[in-house]
């Protein structure tokens, strides 16, 4: 219960249902904050305790100082939380285990339950193995089933034992379409309270929900089960960038040049752990879809959010995906009676400004590898000709490949390498010196040319895009104008549709484009992130060899938010982000060496030549298409049973009961070891001695190097524990699909092929040295595990700004499961470093000034770690002392500032981590 120290509840008539609310012009300097510090001055308002949330906080929002540098640091408690499957899968492990803990420590296992709603949705996991044909979509499901299946029991148990917790089965959507089309709430009404919709979410998109208005944004796993369990996130009062819009979009440009355009200038403006928000006479004329285009790319930005505030637009669409009248009506007047309604003519406050008139938008595309790289469409050949020679090299040969063992459609079979160009012929032909290479590829009797600059991909993918009707019959208006002129898709071109939702397959066959679309190839071939996310599968087999045998410098073209190096498709060097009628449209041309403007697409029946600008739908046509193909109806019908799932989901062989019965010969889910030998009462906290240095590593540490991802590689030590436990190295998977296993995510904690352990000289990756066999190199796990036989605790050192980046849960986790006790950095990333004391692991700062470099330190040393146990007086020591003593004798002794920077973060510590702290309390109750 709040503490209303400013006597802000009241209450509020909406219809015939009256709802508690706290309002916020209680609270001085409320009515000329930016929308999203207004949200947050509700969450504190709601919350106050007294301990962790203050009166003394609240006016801090109030009072804030829109010049300053943030410097308070307030506990915001979400409303909900969403998941995406890879990162939910842990969280879902964590309550899994915390119900057995409850009942070895005499609780009962149905009290452990989340305490706000949780709601996953299963879209990471599909994989672009069959495309451009009618059965696509099953045999890709099929596969995913195949692949993934041991994952989905456990969700579906989980689905059926926890109380607050919902999964939408695989085939149904990507997370942040779902959630915008069903699941945000704008505003929450439970236990007669009505608060704003806040969500936070284990996907960094999250932000795609501040189109309607919702804050909130992507975290790691640990803040994701923090807050399903009730408990706050840490962060400091922001700086906030209004963004000011003026004018409308004019016709020919989409919502995704607008949100190319934006990413550019946020970028360039910078706007790194900022809020950023919408505001101007231009807002009132931005489609709600548009708004969610434009949250949605926020992590592209850097900023934290990018929020509109509630208007007209959120309404409309409200009613318009189904929500129910009761619900539309209390956002109205809620948002209304608060304060929080779009009003362009009300001066708010913001750190900075920043503004864009939308007439001034044109046609472009980002790329060859940062969403942030706008192209004008109009350059987009003279761009992609000037970055070439940075991709490809090679000469003016001509090649001949000969596709009969290498079936062009047929996918492998789930994890099984393609084999690449075993019977590519020399190379022969004259040569000049032009980055430019000729390869002709026969399949079934016919011959085609590829060189470098092909579009090997063009998917219509992502939740950025897939959301808008817009831009979604846009592409399918451009793809029926351009079947029935005759034109068809390149050969070497892999197409795919893959859908934000069903409600998008729906609206497509109610305006007949869909035979238009599979005539182009663009046949559906799954819903979920896809190519997004590195999931576009293998290119046809044909095309890979030729690509791998010559070193072809080939692109994708999608329509999604990220086209980093290396991600899209390990064939593709050059990665390009476009509109889907863009998307289309560079299927047909085959090649980004292409001007849209003077070179002709193909030639219709009477043989005239096609242009881009012949087939284009014009605004009206779109609008006209939008207005007579979707209705209400189909997001009532899609979303009535969106948690049951299809057949396979209903059939899964699924354990019962209120505890899970963990498999031991399961490689992806596996029990934690967390609450092994955990008692009700606290042990006492203690000081740290005889620890060794794990890691000595330099500034900048990102949370990649230190957590899991990408590949698992056979001579690893995760690969060598998949390889014992019978798994084929074809079968090893990624360590994101494998996340639920903690066995496999400790061998790559600090395994990253770049990490830098200074411990060793010139020698890059997982490898430390351990001084309990005189200093050899070895694995870091192999270290950690012989130090945790012998009973010998671990630190790291490190220089600035250690665990920046995007955060990630097992970054903490995975240095708790090594043995580390302490971290001794110069300076942290806020969030990893609230993730450490969640995992129970202390971390410390050097004294202003000093480095490791500075006192002497080289990582040989034993460490002393003495005055932690001023903890258990209930004290916060502001630091501790710090013995180093190194082979010879000698000593090097420094106070270590303590980053326990809150009463709840020192909690968590005390009970040797959050899950610990929180577990005691539900078991209490």
């Amino acid at each position: 219960m709040s503490q209303d120290s400013f006597q802000s509840k009241g209450t509020l008539r909406v219809g015939d249902q009256t709802v508690e609310i706290f309002r916020l012009s209680a609270v001085e300097g409320s009515a000329s904050l930016p929308y999203s510090l207004k949200v947050l001055l509700e969450n504190l308002l709601r919350t106050e305790d007294g301990a962790n949330i203050t009166a003394d906080h609240i006016r801090a929002i109030g009072n804030w100082d829109q010049n300053a540098q943030p410097d308070t640091e307030i506990q915001f408690t979400p409303a909900r939380v969403v998941m995406q499957d890879f990162t939910g899968v842990p969280c879902i492990v964590d309550l899994a285990t915390m119900r057995e803990a409850a009942v070895e420590l005499g609780g009962k296992a149905d009290k452990i339950n989340p305490l706000s709603p949780a709601e996953l949705v299963i879209d990471h996991s599909v994989q672009i193995d069959v495309f451009g044909t009618k059965d696509a979509f099953e045999r890709n499901v099929e596969y995913e089933y195949e692949r993934n299946g041991e994952r989905y029991q456990f969700l579906r148990w989980g689905q059926g034992a926890f109380d607050d917790f919902k999964v939408v089965p695989p085939g149904t959507g990507i997370v942040h379409q779902v959630n915008i089309e069903h699941l945000a709430r704008v505003i929450m009404e439970r236990d007669g309270v009505a608060y704003p919709d806040t969500c936070i979410g284990t996907d960094s998109h999250t932000t795609m929900e501040n189109g309607l208005g919702v804050l909130g944004w992507g975290v790691g796993g640990i803040e994701a089960e923090a807050a399903m369990l009730g408990q706050p996130v840490s962060m400091l009062i922001p700086r906030v960038v209004g963004f000011k819009v003026t004018g409308e979009i004019p016709a020919g440009v989409t919502a995704t040049d607008v949100v190319l355009t934006i990413t550019e200038m946020l970028r360039k403006h910078g706007v790194v752990g900022k809020f950023v928000e919408f505001h101007g006479e231009g807002v009132s004329s931005i489609p709600l879809a548009n708004r969610a285009t434009i949250g949605n790319m926020s992590p592209e930005f850097g900023s934290t959010c990018a929020i509109f505030p509630i208007d007209e637009k959120t309404i409309e669409y409200l009613h318009l995906t189904g929500r129910s009248e009761e619900q539309v009506a209390l956002v109205e007047a809620y948002a209304k009676e608060q304060g929080l309604w779009l009003d362009p003519s009300q001066q708010l406050r913001f750190s900075e400004e920043i503004e864009l008139d939308l007439s001034t938008v044109v046609p472009s595309i980002a790329g060859p590898k940062r969403p942030q790289d706008r192209i004008l469409l109009s350059q987009a050949k003279e761009s992609f000709r000037k970055v070439l020679p940075d991709y490809a090299t090679g000469q003016n040969d001509e090649v001949v490949v000969d596709s009969g063992s290498f079936p062009a459609s047929d996918p492998p079979a789930p994890g099984e390498d393609l084999q690449k160009g075993d019977n590519a012929p020399e190379e022969t032909g004259s040569a000049d010196q032009r980055a430019h290479r000729v390869v002709t590829v026969e399949r079934e009797g016919q011959s085609f040319e590829i060189d470098h600059g092909i579009v090997s991909i063009a998917s219509i993918t992502s939740c950025t895009n897939t959301s808008n009707p817009s831009v979604m019959l846009a592409a399918g208006l451009l793809a029926k104008k351009a079947s029935e002129k005759g034109l068809k898709v390149k050969p070497w071109v892999k197409t795919s549709m893959a859908p934000g939702s069903k409600v998008v397959t729906e609206y497509y066959t109610k305006a007949g484009l869909w035979p238009a679309l599979e005539a182009l190839g663009y046949h559906l071939v799954g819903y979920g992130c896809t190519t997004c996310i590195g999931n576009s599968g293998p290119l046809p087999a044909d095309i890979s060899a030729a690509i791998n045998e010559y070193d072809l410098a080939v692109t994708s073209v999608l329509s999604g938010n990220r086209n980093f190096e290396g991600r899209i498709n390990p064939d593709v060097k050059m990665n390009y982000l476009a509109s889907p009628p863009l998307v289309v449209a560079y299927a047909l041309a085959g090649t980004m060496d292409f001007d849209f403007e003077s070179e002709p697409l193909g030639q219709d029946q009477q043989g005239n030549d096609v242009y881009l600008k012949d087939i284009w739908p014009s605004s009206e046509e779109v609008e006209a298409t939008i207005a007579s193909s979707i209705d209400r109806e189909m997001f009532t019908t899609q979303y009535a049973d969106v948690f049951s799932g299809d057949e396979r989901w209903r059939n899964l062989s699924t354990p019962e009961g209120n505890t899970f019965e963990w498999d031991e010969k399961s490689t992806y889910v596996r029990k934690p070891p967390y609450f092994e030998g955990m008692k009700m009462e606290l042990t006492p906290v203690q000081d740290i001695s005889g620890a060794r240095v794990l890691a000595k590593l330099g500034d900048s540490v990102t949370t990649d190097h230190i957590s899991p991802a990408g590949a698992i590689k056979a001579d690893s030590p995760a690969g060598k524990y998949l390889a014992e436990h019978g798994v084929d190295r074809r079968d090893f998977n990624s360590y994101g699909s494998r996340r639920g296993n903690h066995e496999v995510m400790i061998r790559g904690t600090f395994a990253n092929i770049r990490l830098r352990n200074q411990l060793l000289d010139g020698v890059e990756g997982g490898f430390t040295r351990n001084f309990l066999a005189g200093g050899e190199q070895t694995s870091i796990f192999e270290a950690s595990q012989a130090y945790q036989e012998a009973g010998v605790p671990l630190v790291v050192l490190a220089g600035k700004e250690y665990g920046s980046g995007s955060s990630r849960d097992w970054a903490a986790k995975g240095t708790r499961l090594l043995g580390v006790k302490a971290v001794i950095a110069e300076s942290y990333e806020r969030i990893h470093r609230s993730n450490l004391i969640g995992m129970g692991v202390l971390p410390l700062q050097f004294p202003q000034g000093e480095t490791v470099s500075s006192l002497g330190l080289d990582g040989t040393e034993v460490f002393e770690i003495s005055g932690v146990t001023e903890l258990n007086e209930g004290r916060t020591p502001k630091s501790v002392k710090v013995v180093a003593t190194k082979d010879g004798g000698e000593s090097v002794e420094f106070d270590a500032v303590v980053r326990i920077d809150t009463p709840g973060e020192a909690d968590y510590y005390r009970n040797d981590g959050i899950l610990q702290y929180v577990l005691r309390n539900l078991v209490q109750a």
